[in-house]
Parts: structure tokens; sequence; C-alpha cells
């Protein structure tokens, strides 16, 4: 009998995660994760005019990426940013100044391309429209100096922005994002701290400039309440990317200690499966979180210490079941007593992506754990 009602109850919980999750439509858009090299590999490892074979992206690691680039000239690794602007820009370990310079060309050659396709006769009025809309934000990119780490206009588009100077600052941090971020949505002015360039924003002033923040969408996120938030695929494949991005910055910048990792909603998934190690993050904070795809604190590497924000009252990622189950779900509560995560306050936040609004307990929390102040 016991085995038939335990049986019933996880059934009973697993079609009420689907049935919440698919609120917005179960049949929702699926996704498929950009992986693998940046467009324009092939030529990058045939170019060999420094003297020098490039790595490959696909196989090279961010230290053998850095000792390449340290080989090289300023004016030789400026070619090559030149010549092959979407890798040089999307390789972690290469140098930042020169990521920087690599994705203005590159941005710049995608707005033109759109602005084409934007006249282009034999395409649709649809095309046009959204030809326009994307050179426009590739325009917005561009502007006022904005330091874009990575550029990669495929699927949905993927981006990194970084507040401060990572060279300067004595500390660092990273926002990995949840559900329904690209390149579009990256920063929206309408819901200015539920976008990874609204928290980085949010963070950097909170630290007054002493930590360098960068806004991370640099993986393939859900596409709202659909089977890619119930399940973990896009977050392994997240998680991977945001491994190399880690190794990358352990190599490339220089502060007193690697950055602080703000996981927000799925981006905790990212996060657990992640499971950044000591010299690759100074500390992990979840908040709005469904669960990280791990079943308490000690799945992850004890060294990096683990703060899960206390969840708001109007925050409806509390009505997710905490559950693993037939392959959905993300695990057990990161708030919860047992978990074993150190708490934060979230006092003054409201929803689901109000954490990081000024004046609340939450960003004044996050700025203290990005000042090494924990």
């Amino acid at each position: 009998m016991r085995t038939f009602r335990a049986r019933r109850a996880i059934a009973a919980t697993a079609v009420a995660l689907a049935a919440l999750l698919g609120a917005g439509g179960w049949a929702a858009d699926t996704q498929t994760a950009v992986t693998g090299p940046p467009p324009g590999s092939a030529a990058w490892t045939a170019d060999t005019a420094s003297g020098l074979r490039p790595p490959d992206p696909a196989t090279a690691t961010p230290v053998q990426v850095a000792a390449f680039f340290a080989g090289l000239t300023p004016a030789q690794q400026d070619a090559l940013a030149a010549r092959h602007p979407l890798v040089v820009g999307n390789l972690d370990g290469a140098p930042v100044r020169l990521r920087y310079r690599a994705n203005t060309l590159a941005l710049t050659a995608e707005r033109d391309r759109e602005l084409v396709r934007a006249t282009d006769p034999a395409l649709t009025p649809q095309d046009h429209q959204a030809a326009r809309t994307r050179a426009e934000r590739y325009r917005t990119l561009l502007d006022g100096g904005r330091q874009i780490l990575a550029f990669d206009p495929r699927g949905r588009g993927q981006v990194a922005e970084v507040y401060g100077d990572l060279a300067a600052a004595r500390r660092s941090a990273v926002i990995v994002p949840g559900s329904d971020i690209d390149l579009l949505s990256f920063d929206r002015a309408g819901d200015p701290y539920g976008s990874p360039a609204g928290m980085a924003r949010a963070l950097y002033g909170a630290t007054d400039g002493q930590s360098a923040v960068i806004a991370w969408a640099g993986y393939t996120t859900p596409v709202g309440l659909g089977p890619d938030a119930a399940t973990e695929d896009l977050a392994r494949a997240g998680a991977t990317r945001l491994t190399r991005l880690l190794d990358g910055l352990a190599v490339s910048t220089r502060p007193q200690a690697p950055p602080t990792v703000f996981c927000h909603s799925y981006g905790s998934v990212v996060c657990g499966l992640a499971r950044p190690n000591a010299a690759q993050a100074s500390g992990l904070v979840v908040l709005g979180s469904p669960g990280m795809g791990v079943d308490s604190a000690a799945d992850l590497d004890p060294r990096v210490p683990l703060w899960a924000t206390t969840r708001n009252g109007s925050d409806w990622i509390g009505d997710v079941p905490n559950v693993r189950l037939f392959g959905l779900g993300h695990g057990a509560d990161p708030t919860g007593p047992g978990f074993g995560a150190r708490p934060l306050p979230a006092t003054g936040s409201h929803g689901h992506s109000g954490y990081f609004a000024p004046g609340t307990a939450s960003l004044t929390a996050y700025a203290a754990i990005a000042l090494g102040r924990g």
C-alpha cells in the first residue's frame, strides 16, 4: 500500500510540475542550444600569417588560447582581430582589450548585413522588420564605448558585456540569467532589474565601481514556461559555456580573487551543473531559484561559498515544485534549511526580477559579497 501511495504521490507531483511549467502552453517553442566554435573558425585555424598556428576554438583550452596570444605582438593581435572578429571576440582566454575590439568589428559587420536584409526585395515584410530590429540592437551595443566581451549572432543571439575595468578592478562578478534572455532581451528598458544588463549595472553601482561586473547572456535560454524550462538540457549546455568563461577569466584578468557568480532563476541550474571550483569562483549566489540540479550544497565544491536569497512573497517561482523526477524539475530548494546554503535577506524586493532593485536588502548583500565582505 505504501509503495502504491508513494508512486501516486510521485506521479501527481510530476503532473503538477508539468502543468505549472506549461502554464504558458506546454507546446512552447523548444530551443536548440548554440554550441561549438564560433562562425569563421575554419578560416581562423587556417590563418598562419603570424607564423604561428592559431589554436582550434573547438578543442583549445583558455590556457592554450592565452599562450598563443602571448606569443604575438600587439600589431599581430589586432590584425587577427580584424580578419576574424567573430572568432577572436568569443575566444575565452584571449586578451580582454582585444575581444572588445573584435566584437566592435563583428557588431558593425552584422549591423551592416542586417541593414541590407532590411531592404532586400526577395524577403518578406516580416523579414524586413526582423532585420531592422536586429540592426537597431547591434547599433545600441556599439554606442557609447560599451565593452562587449562576447557576441554571437547565431540563433537568438548571445552577448556578454563588462561594466567597469576588468584589468584594474580588485574584484569581479558574473551575472548568469534565466529564461527568455537573448540578444534582444539582454537589456530591457521595461524590466530594468530582470535583465542581465540591468542586474549588472545595479550591482556595479552598489559596489561604487569597485567590482567589475559581467552581464553574461552566453547560453541558449528557455523560452517561456515550457519543456525547456522544466528540464536541464539547455542548462547542461550552458554550464559548459559558463565553465569556459570562468576558465578564460582566470588567465586573461588579474583581480584579487576569482569572480563571484550570481545566478538568477534557471541560471541557478546552469551554475549548479557547472559546479565551479575555487579557482573559477569566489562564491555562488542564487536568487529566484527553481533548484540547482543538485540535491544539496554538499554536491558543490565546499571551497566555494553558496548563498541563497530568501524568496520574496510575490515571486512566482515559489509555486514550482522542488522535485527532480522523470527528467523534470531541478531538485531541492536552495533556500530550504536542509540544503546547506547561507541565507540572504530580500527585504524590499518584489516579484521574480526585483532582487537587484536599488534599496533592497538583497542588493546590499550582493554588493558586500561581490566585494569580498560576505
